[in-house]
């Protein structure tokens, strides 16, 4: 089992990246908090990796920090919920927004993620309640670069959108809004977390 990958990163998009260890190219899924912290093309980059293996294929799961891999594999114990519905949590959700949601019972705020229903935010609710706190442990505080402005700020958010499975049209109207209301805000995650919160409406 692979446990973690360090190497150049050849490729990265908000639902995954390429990362080039002595000239084999690892295609790895990562959540979008992942995809926010990556360095810059050709930099090195090191991801904890959860190997996932299925009877038609092998898939690496790759997060930046052993908190989101944590997560990740505690949302893969709940039933119901495999692997792509358990990025998509941890792409909409902080560590700690989780955490805090299962321990408050919010089946609001776990209802916003891509993919979970009413029911499914119960079921998660439940199943996580007593093991939860094995996520508890300091906030990461690492810096978030901010993205480029304009167009490219669009395409980034419509992008990390459309990977957690809304339509296209409707994210972009959305995101045009949320860049309207925020007066220059060019902060990716703010821009994304908004939008989320008004497409969960």
């Amino acid at each position: 089992m692979i446990a973690s990958l360090t190497g150049r990163l050849a490729s990265k998009h908000p639902g995954g990246v390429i990362i080039d260890v002595q000239g084999v190219g690892y295609d790895v899924l990562i959540p979008l908090s992942t995809y926010y912290q990556l360095p810059d093309l050709s930099q090195s980059v090191t991801l904890v990796i959860h190997t996932h293996v299925r009877d038609d294929a092998i898939q690496l799961f790759g997060f930046l920090t052993q908190r989101e891999k944590d997560a990740f594999l505690l949302l893969l114990g709940v039933s119901g919920i495999g692997p792509k519905l358990a990025l998509s949590v941890v792409s909409t959700l902080s560590v700690d927004d989780l955490a805090s949601a299962v321990r408050n019972d919010d089946h609001r705020v776990l209802a916003s993620v891509p993919g979970i229903g009413k029911k499914s935010a119960g079921r998660l609710a439940l199943e996580l309640k007593d093991k939860i706190e094995k996520l508890a442990g300091p906030v990461d505080h690492r810096t978030v670069k901010a993205a480029e402005p304009s167009s490219r700020l669009m395409d980034d958010a419509l992008s990390a959108l459309t990977n957690l499975g809304y339509r296209a049209a409707e994210a972009k109207e959305v995101v045009k809004q949320v860049l309207a209301s925020r007066n220059g805000e060019t902060h990716l995650p703010n821009i994304i977390r908004e939008a989320l919160k008004e497409l969960a409406k």
